[in-house]
């Protein structure tokens, strides 16, 4: 009995190119937990992330015909989804709405329950300090260490030069590094009771 296997992305894209509903439903269920991220990081509310999600794929499918195959697919419809997310963040809208209470994402279940109390503890740090980030440092900086997009990516992306990527991205950094540096010393002297 043969292993079926499953199609690649290139094949996919060619499908749902030809009108292929199901090959962008596939590509869909791959890509949708990244698409999903990416809102969450920028935006900090699930129910704003679901909306980037659903609309970063309609207009995925909208414009898989203009697609070039051969190049990645999620990069691709990840940078739709930043798109859409730094547009939200940039309406009159956005600046209205809080931030809600228990926002941070629910971290995986880590081996043991000291080490999972202390990734606990450093991811909500860290999401905190995220989050405190100006919305235009915020997005560069979850383009560039989650989504691990080029420089040329995100500025392509967001329509701004490289040099301002690279700016901003060093002042998210130096801003982070600023933020966490308090409370680094308290969780090293936790890891080490542990």
């Amino acid at each position: 009995m043969e292993a079926s296997v499953e199609p690649d992305d290139d094949e996919l894209i060619a499908r749902a190119q030809g009108g292929n509903l199901f090959a962008f439903e596939e590509l869909v269920r791959r890509y949708q937990r990244r698409v999903y991220a990416v809102g969450l990081r920028i935006l900090r509310r699930h129910d704003l992330a679901d909306d980037v999600l659903q609309e970063a794929f309609v207009r995925a499918h909208q414009n898989i015909g203009r697609f070039e195959r051969g190049r990645p697919f999620g990069p691709w419809v990840a940078r739709i989804a930043a798109n859409l997310a730094v547009s939200h963040l940039r309406s009159p809208l956005a600046r209205e709405q809080e931030l809600p209470e228990g926002h941070a994402e629910t971290p995986a279940s880590a081996p043991d329950p000291l080490g999972s109390v202390l990734a606990g503890e450093a991811r909500e740090l860290l999401e905190r300090a995220v989050s405190g980030l100006p919305a235009e440092q915020r997005t560069v900086f979850v383009l560039r260490t989650v989504e691990e997009l080029s420089y040329k990516e995100i500025a392509e992306s967001l329509q701004i030069s490289e040099g301002t990527v690279m700016s901003r991205l060093f002042r998210a950094r130096e801003r982070l590094r600023l933020a966490l540096a308090e409370y680094l010393p308290a969780l090293r002297r936790t890891e080490k009771r542990a």
